[in-house]
C-alpha cells in the first residue's frame, strides 16, 4: 500500500527569525535579508485564507485634510536629545536606543523621564534589569525625582500593560525590551519571538494611546542590536548611543528616524551627577598650551551637521625592535598606515619607516573621515622632524595615494567652526568659498605643497659617530626639503 502524502497542511514550513520571511524547504540562508543560520521549522505550513472586506477604524480622508498637529513633537526638556530626534518626541511614536553597556542609557533616559514628568504630566518608567530602590538611588543621585515620574520593576509583559492601564502615562520607558517576556510565548526572556511579541505590544498600545515609548535595546558584540532585525523595522526612530567608558564624551546617533534627519549627533558628558548635553563639544578635544609642540595638528570633523574642532597628536621614536609598532587611539590605523607611505614617498620622509609611530586624539573622540587625513599627515611630518606647526592652525583635507590633497564636503562650515574659537589659518584642498572674516586660508593641491608650512629648523652639526658630514645617511638628497632632512638625522 502506497504511503500516504502529506497534505499543505501538514507539511512543515520554514521561517526566517530575523525578518519572517517563510518557506516550505529549509535553506542555510535567508533569500529576503541574506542572513544565515536564520531559518528554522515552524510547524505546518499556513492553510490558504480569504480575507473578507470588514468593518474600517476611520473614514479615508483628503490628505489636504487630516490634522498634521497630532503628529507634532514635543521637547523632551533634554536639548541635545531633541536635536537629534528632530525636535522632540511625537506622541505614539516608539523610539529604541541601543548601546553597550554601562554607556550611559538609563541615566540619560531615567533623566529624560523626571523632565518629561516635570513639562507633560505622568510618565511611567519600567526596568527589568534592577529593582525600584536601586532606580531611585540613581534618581536621588542626578536629580531626577518628581511626583508625576512613576516607577515599577516589571518583567511580565501582561504586568507593564497593567501599569499602563493604571498609571495611563504622557510617555513610557521600558529599561530593556531583552528583559520583558510574554507568559504565551514560548522561549527565554530576549530571544526572537519573545522580543517580537513584546516590541509589537508595546507599538500597539503606543499607537492606540498617542504615547511616546522609549525602549532601551542591548547591543551585540559588533554593536549591532541584539534580537531581531524586525524590531528595527517596527519602530519609528533607531538611537546608537556611542562612547568609551574611560572617556566622558558621549554621543547620540540617529540611525533612522521617521520624524526628522538622521545626520544629527547629540553630544554629552557623563559625570558623577548624572549626563548633561554639550551644546559646544569642541572644548574636550583640544589641548591648551602656551607653546606649540612637534607632532600636534586640529582638524575640523563633522558629525551629522555638526563640525567639531579636534586635536591629533603623533609621536615617533627610535624602536628597539626589528618591527616597529604602530600605535593608534581613536584613528583609523588603516589610514594612518596609508598617510606614512604616503609621506615617505610623496614627502620624501624617510626616517619614518624605522621608528615607532604612536598616533591618537585627544578627548575619546574617534576621526573615520577622510577629511582629518591632512591633519594626521602634518602630525606625523612635525613629529619626524621634532618640528611644530604654526599656532592656531587647522587642516582640513582627504589625502589620496598619488599625494594629492582632495576636496572635502562642508568646508565653509567647518571654517566657520573654526573661526569662531580664535583659529586664524588654515590648510584647505582647492577653493573653499567664502572665507569667514579674520581667517587666513592656503590652499594646497598636494602632500608636498602643505608639508611647507612646517618651519625651517636650524643645521646642527651631525653626531660624532665616526661618519663624516657627507655621509649618504645624513646628506640631503637634491631638492629635498629641510624637515625631511632633519627627519633622516
Amino acid at each position: 500500500m502506497a504511503a500516504r502524502k502529506p497534505s499543505a497542511k501538514e507539511r512543515p514550513s520554514y521561517r526566517c527569525s530575523e525578518c519572517g520571511w517563510t518557506t516550505v524547504k529549509w535553506v542555510g540562508r535567508c533569500q529576503e535579508c541574506q542572513a544565515w543560520g536564520t531559518v528554522e521549522e515552524s510547524g505546518g505550513g499556513p492553510a490558504a485564507r480569504t480575507t473578507t472586506p470588514g468593518r474600517v477604524s476611520a473614514p479615508a480622508l483628503p490628505i489636504g485634510e487630516v490634522d498634521s498637529r497630532q503628529a507634532a513633537a514635543r521637547g523632551t526638556g533634554v536639548p541635545e536629545l531633541d536635536r537629534v530626534l528632530g525636535g522632540g518626541l511625537v506622541p505614539g511614536a516608539v523610539v529604541l536606543l541601543a548601546g553597550e553597556p554601562g554607556v550611559g542609557k538609563s541615566t540619560l533616559l531615567l533623566d529624560v523621564a523626571a523632565k518629561t514628568a516635570e513639562s507633560s504630566g505622568r510618565t511611567l518608567y519600567v526596568t527589568g534589569e534592577e529593582s525600584a530602590a536601586q532606580v531611585r538611588l540613581r534618581a536621588d543621585r542626578i536629580g531626577a525625582i518628581h511626583d508625576q515620574l512613576y516607577l515599577a520593576a516589571e518583567t511580565d509583559l501582561s504586568a507593564v500593560l497593567g501599569q499602563l492601564d493604571e498609571v495611563r502615562p504622557s510617555l513610557l520607558v521600558l529599561d530593556s525590551v531583552q528583559t520583558v517576556a510574554s507568559p504565551e510565548i514560548d522561549g527565554a526572556p530576549g530571544g526572537v519571538a519573545q522580543v517580537r511579541e513584546v516590541a509589537s505590544a508595546l507599538i500597539r498600545a503606543s499607537k492606540e494611546r498617542g504615547m511616546a515609548t522609549l525602549l532601551v535595546g542591548h547591543v551585540t558584540k559588533d554593536g549591532s542590536v541584539a534580537g531581531p532585525r524586525l524590531l528595527e523595522h517596527l519602530v519609528d526612530v533607531v538611537l546608537h548611543f556611542e562612547g568609551d567608558r574611560h572617556a566622558r564624551l558621549r554621543l547620540v546617533r540617529g540611525v533612522k528616524n521617521r520624524y526628522g534627519a538622521t545626520d544629527e549627533v547629540g553630544c554629552f558628558e557623563l559625570h558623577d551627577e548624572g549626563i548633561t548635553g554639550l551644546a559646544d563639544p569642541s572644548g574636550l578635544f583640544l589641548t591648551r598650551r602656551a607653546e606649540p609642540v612637534p607632532g600636534t595638528c586640529l582638524t575640523v570633523t563633522l558629525e551629522g551637521r555638526r563640525p567639531l574642532v579636534a586635536e591629533v597628536q603623533a609621536l615617533t621614536v627610535d624602536s628597539q625592535i626589528p618591527s616597529p609598532r604602530r600605535t593608534t587611539s581613536g584613528l583609523e590605523t588603516s589610514r594612518v598606515s596609508m598617510m606614512l607611505a604616503v609621506l615617505e614617498q610623496r614627502g620624501r620622509i624617510n626616517a619614518l619607516g624605522k621608528r615607532d609611530i604612536y598616533s591618537a586624539t585627544v578627548g575619546g573622540v574617534k576621526l573615520s573621515e577622510p577629511a582629518a587625513d591632512l591633519a594626521v599627515a602634518l602630525a606625523l611630518a612635525s613629529a619626524a622632524s621634532d618640528t611644530p606647526l604654526p599656532q592656531n592652525l587647522v587642516a582640513v583635507g582627504e589625502v589620496g595615494l598619488a599625494g594629492e590633497v582632495r576636496r572635502v564636503t562642508g568646508v565653509q562650515r567647518r571654517l566657520s567652526e573654526a573661526a569662531r574659537l580664535g583659529f586664524t589659518h588654515a590648510l584647505v584642498p582647492g577653493d573653499p568659498g567664502r572665507v569667514p572674516e579674520g581667517m587666513r586660508v592656503r590652499e594646497v593641491a598636494d602632500i608636498g605643497e602643505a608639508l611647507r608650512v612646517l618651519p625651517a629648523r636650524p643645521e646642527r652639526r651631525p653626531r660624532t659617530t665616526g661618519r663624516e658630514s657627507g655621509d649618504p645617511a645624513v646628506a640631503s638628497a637634491p631638492g629635498e626639503p629641510e624637515h625631511a632632512r632633519a627627519a633622516r638625522r
